[in-house]
This record gives structure tokens, C-alpha cells and sequence, in this order.
């Protein structure tokens, strides 16, 4: 299991609290200083069936800035990964990948029911 998270997001310690909580193991991993790249990006696009539009953090002052929300439904898929790829405070975290799903954000219930699935 991997997680993707930004140490000084309080939703991404809460998550990592509830992992740790629970005795659930898994890979850590710093968002900033090793962001995801547009292949791996696509590849859980792919392999999870999971639209590019929920990676976006589309609460972060980066995603305002850039205008990113008039500009994202014209863009084609790679120019897309290419902009997700480049900044990791522009993906919604935290994300957690497991080897059969992907979560953005952190709702208690919803990693319970992926967690307890495998």
C-alpha cells in the first residue's frame, strides 16, 4: 500500500494516523519531493478507472492561481498528466493506492471499506 501525502496537511496526518492506528502498513511517500509522474499518474488512471478530474486539488491556492478550472476541460489527457506531474500541490491528497484501488482525500469510511476489502 503507498501513500502519497504532504507532511504539513492536517487531512494527510489524519490518514496516515488512522494507517498507523490500525496497524496497516505501507509505503510512504512525500507528495513535494517525490511527486507522481505523468506515467504513473496514467497508469492508475488505467489501471483503477479512476477520472483525472479527482486528482486535481481544486481546493489549493495553486489551482486558483493558474486558473486551472477553465482551462482543464479543453486540455487533452497528456497535457493534463503533464500539469499534474510537474507540481504535487496541484493532486488532491491524499492519495492512497492499494493493489486493487485508489483513494483521493481521506474519508474514514471509505478507506475502512477499501482496507477491509483486502
Amino acid at each position: 500500500m503507498l501513500l502519497i501525502e504532504y507532511p504539513k496537511c492536517s487531512t494527510c496526518q489524519k490518514a496516515k494516523k488512522y494507517l498507523e492506528s490500525n496497524k496497516i502498513e505501507f509505503i510512504d511517500r512525500n507528495i513535494i519531493e517525490d511527486t507522481p509522474t505523468k506515467e504513473e499518474l496514467l497508469s492508475w488512471i488505467n489501471k483503477y478507472q479512476f477520472p483525472i478530474n479527482k486528482l486535481y486539488n481544486t481546493s489549493g491556492q495553486k489551482y486558483r492561481e493558474l486558473n486551472i478550472k477553465e482551462k482543464r476541460e479543453k486540455m487533452p489527457l497528456e497535457e493534463q498528466l503533464e500539469l499534474l506531474s510537474s507540481d504535487g500541490m496541484l493532486l488532491k491528497r491524499p492519495i492512497l493506492i492499494t493493489k486493487d484501488k485508489m483513494l483521493t482525500g481521506f474519508k474514514e469510511k471509505e478507506w475502512e471499506e477499501a482496507i477491509d476489502k483486502l
